[in-house]
């Protein structure tokens, strides 16, 4: 494996394989798999479970891990093009990631939307040029429109849950946060669970569609794969039978670079918190998942967050697990 930066680049089949060996990793460890191999970690945007999933993911399989971001930098890094470097930071960006590259087996790289233009975040402009100054294998931990990694993790909980491929039931609902939060997560989580096959609803209010090509891709996977793909506004009849509800906010679309017009927009919608009432129509069963960090109280409900429904926990568990799958594909290890 070169890269692991999109699941629409695995077939099913290959996604499936991967979450086998991650449950193998589980019950029976491979404490020497990776022993001697080293993953570079390249954080230009926060983290708190990426970080700490990876590095734990190279520890268990006997290999190990450096990270670096701006903040840590000791010359302090410029990543801005075509700038004139007379003030503060000493090394750019296109030095430095090559360099950071050499000394590892592989890297991964997180680097959040610039949320300037959605053209530019849609096609992955500064993820890619990213990428392109190294030739070492790489992950997306997390980019303008992509985040693998807890796709991944989220394909292992419904597993976990049981939660049936096709037919299954999923709602993927626009929650409110007081900022404009990337659309990474909500768009990569739409195509992922299409193209496990899900019957998937988009629940959203008026100005935060998701972009019609996201939404075309997701349909075009749903198809291939037997699922379905709607989206509405309407709470009732999205959670009708639900089994998973997966909450969280994003830019609005209409409004995106716009600070003050999404803040408009969204300062109306503080009722959209994921409390028990949403889940009338649902399952009995239905359960409620998020990729965290979420803000109790304002995106979910702390009886729901804190009640049998949350999966939350078991989640982010996932994420190392899958993870540890992943880099033992791609650093070596046997399967």
């Amino acid at each position: 494996m070169k890269a692991f930066n999109d699941l629409a680049d695995f077939t099913n089949d290959e996604i499936q394989a991967l979450l086998e060996l991650a449950n193998r990793l589980d019950a029976h460890p491979e404490p020497h798999a990776l022993q001697g191999k080293v993953l570079s970690l390249l954080f230009l945007s926060p983290s708190l479970r990426t970080l700490a999933s990876f590095q734990a993911a190279m520890v268990r399989l006997g290999g190990g891990s450096f990270v670096i971001s701006p903040d840590m930098s000791i010359h302090g890094l410029e990543t801005r093009p075509g700038i004139v470097m007379d003030g503060a930071a000493a090394e750019h960006i296109r030095e430095a990631v090559p360099v950071i590259a050499s000394y590892g087996d592989a890297i991964g790289i997180r680097a959040f939307a610039e949320r300037k233009s959605l053209e530019a975040d849609m096609a992955e402009t500064e993820f890619r040029a990213l990428t392109d100054l190294i030739d070492t294998p790489y992950i997306n931990m997390e980019s303008a429109m992509g985040h693998p990694c807890q796709n991944l993790a989220d394909w292992k909980t419904l597993d976990d849950l049981g939660v049936p491929a096709n037919g299954g039931k999923f709602v993927l609902s626009w929650a409110y946060h007081p900022r404009a939060l990337p659309l990474a997560v909500p768009s990569s989580t739409l195509r992922m669970a299409a193209q496990r096959g899900m019957d998937v609803t988009v629940l959203r209010p008026e100005g935060f569609e998701l972009p019609d090509a996201i939404m075309q891709q997701a349909r075009d996977a749903a198809e291939a794969s037997g699922g379905s793909v709607r989206e509405t506004e309407d709470r009732r009849e999205a959670m009708q039978d639900a089994q998973v509800i997966y909450a969280k906010s994003w830019s609005s679309t209409q409004c995106y670079g716009d600070r003050l017009g999404d803040e408009k927009l969204r300062n109306e919608l503080i009722d959209w918190c994921v409390d028990e009432p949403w889940f009338e129509n649902a399952q009995d069963d239905c359960r409620f998942m998020h990729c965290l960090p979420v803000r109790r109280g304002v995106v979910v409900s702390e009886p729901v967050l804190d009640g049998p429904r949350s999966v939350v926990i078991h989640e982010a568990r996932n994420r190392m697990l899958a993870q540890m799958a992943v880099l033992h594909q791609m650093l070596g290890g046997q399967s």
